[in-house]
Order: C-alpha cells, then sequence, then structure tokens
C-alpha cells in the first residue's frame, strides 16, 4: 500500500496506550504509513509496554507490514501497513497485560480481512487501567455489534444494568490486598450510579471504544453521553487526523436533560467497506 506517511505524537491529550492503539489500526485499515514519537509520554514509565508491543506485532503479522523500533521500552516505532489477510493470529503479552486492549486494536482490522480471521490472546482478563473482560462481553459487545459484526465471548457471572430503552452500564472496581471487598462493591456501584444519573445511552467507558467504528461506518451516528472524557476527546482526535471522519460533540437540548450533564457525540463516517466481501 502506498500513501504519505502519517506523524503521530504519541504525548499530546490522553498520552497513553491509546493513542497507539487507535493510530495503528487506522493506518492498518486505511494503508497510511504511521510514525508514532512520544509513546505513553504522559506516563509514569514511557515507552511501549508488553501488551502494546504484543498488539503491534499481532497488527504486523495480520496485514504482513513491517514494523521498525519496537521493543520493549521504545518511544517511537514505523509501521508501514500491506493488505490485511486474516488468518490465525495470537498476541502474548507474557503478563497480565490486557487482551481487551489487544482486542480494541485488532478488531476494527480483522473486520476488513480478506479472509476469515481468529485471534489468540494470551494475558490479563482483570486489569487496572483497562476495561474488564466481564464489561467488553455484556455492555460492548451488543453495542458495538450495532455495527453490523458479531463476536463470542462467554462470562459465566456478572452484573450490569440495563435501562427500559436497552442501553447498557457497568462499574467496576478490583480488589486488593488489604482492601475490605465491601469497600470494592461501594466503588463499583458508585461509578455505575455516576453514568446512569447522566441520562446517556453509553457510559464513560464506552465512550471512546466506540469512536473508532463511528468513523468508519457510513452515515451519522450518534451517541448520548455523559461528560466527555479526555480519552474519548483523544480518540475522535487521531479518527479525524488519519481517517478524516467528521465529529462534533455538543450538549443535549432535550428538555430532560437540562438538570443533566449530558453531551451528543455525533460523527459523519467514511463509510468504509470490505472489498473482500
Amino acid at each position: 500500500m502506498a500513501g504519505q506517511r502519517v506523524e503521530v505524537d504519541g504525548g499530546i491529550m490522553e498520552g497513553g496506550g491509546q493513542i497507539l492503539r487507535v493510530s495503528t489500526a487506522l493506518s492498518c485499515l486505511l494503508g497510511l504509513p504511521l510514525r508514532v514519537q512520544k509513546i505513553r509520554a504522559g506516563r509514569s514509565t514511557p515507552g511501549l509496554r508488553p501488551q502494546h508491543l504484543s498488539g503491534l506485532e499481532m497488527i504486523r503479522d495480520l496485514c504482513d507490514g513491517q514494523l521498525e523500533g519496537a521493543e520493549i521500552g521504545s518511544t517511537e516505532i514505523i509501521f508501514t501497513p500491506e493488505k490485511i489477510k486474516g488468518g490465525i493470529h495470537t498476541a502474548d503479552t507474557k503478563t497480565a497485560g490486557s487482551v481487551c486492549l489487544l482486542m480494541q486494536v485488532s478488531m476494527p482490522c480483522v473486520l476488513f480481512a480478506a479472509s476469515p480471521s481468529e485471534l489468540r490472546l494470551k494475558g490479563g482478563t482483570n486489569a487496572e487501567m483497562a476495561p474488564q473482560i466481564d464489561y467488553t462481553a455484556m455492555v460492548f459487545k451488543p453495542i458495538v455489534e450495532k455495527f453490523g459484526f458479531q463476536f463470542n465471548c462467554d462470562i459465566k457471572m456478572s452484573i450490569i444494568a440495563e435501562t427500559s430503552t436497552g442501553c447498557l452500564f457497568a462499574g467496576s472496581s478490583l480488589g486488593k490486598r488489604g482492601v475490605n471487598a465491601d469497600k470494592v462493591g461501594i466503588e463499583a456501584a458508585e461509578m455505575l450510579l455516576a453514568n446512569l444519573r447522566h441520562g446517556g445511552a453509553v457510559d464513560e467507558y464506552l465512550q471512546d471504544q466506540l469512536i473508532i467504528f463511528m468513523a468508519l461506518a457510513c452515515g451519522v451516528s450518534r451517541i448520548k453521553t455523559g461528560p466527555v472524557t479526555l480519552h474519548t476527546q483523544t480518540a475522535i482526535h487521531f479518527a479525524e487526523q488519519l481517517a478524516k471522519a467528521k465529529f462534533s460533540v455538543k450538549k443535549s437540548e432535550d428538555e430532560e436533560d437540562a438538570a443533566k450533564d449530558a453531551y451528543i457525540i455525533e460523527c459523519q463516517g467514511i463509510g468504509m467497506t470490505n472489498p473482500y466481501l
């Protein structure tokens, strides 16, 4: 694939691994050679961690691309994508690094592969600073499937809230040594209730995960949510820079939202289709 290389500053806005995931996925999808500098500059330990490196390597293999400078601790990589071929691919963090974050970078890409794909993701299912596997299966999955695809993930037990209009919300908190189990439950419940009070259709953790799918979709997508997070603002910034999708964020004008901090995120997607289907 030919194209002018896109330069991405990985230290702006959210300044974490999300910039790498969004920009690499869009690079793979759109055939845009990419350089990402200042990777995770906003984190206490900058540079690539095992989960970021394994995700990059899986995307490279998925499209027979070239990846330069990628090793643990790297703060700059160059990625040159080719055709997304599909097939069986494994990403192993060899740590408790989040498999849900591996899914974030890979899932948009396999939707446009030339053949069926199977991803074997090895790592942690419930990690700090990452979506929990329960959330991915019970909240992210049914909402993202509205964009026209399906995936399977079997979770034996979890707790979510579903509104009368079919919106799904969840709260999470991880247990730690020395932390009372009651406190963990209270933190998760308070998070859930805070999102419900905004009167939106998605919670603060689903916002940014939907941005790339809104950018790729055909036509106008809209989501109603509470205050727009920095993660979401970052995802929008790079979706506009790389995919040229058009986003707008505005306060909800519904009368019932007058006393609530509710917003509408709208996107005119680029209408990307898989030429192999």
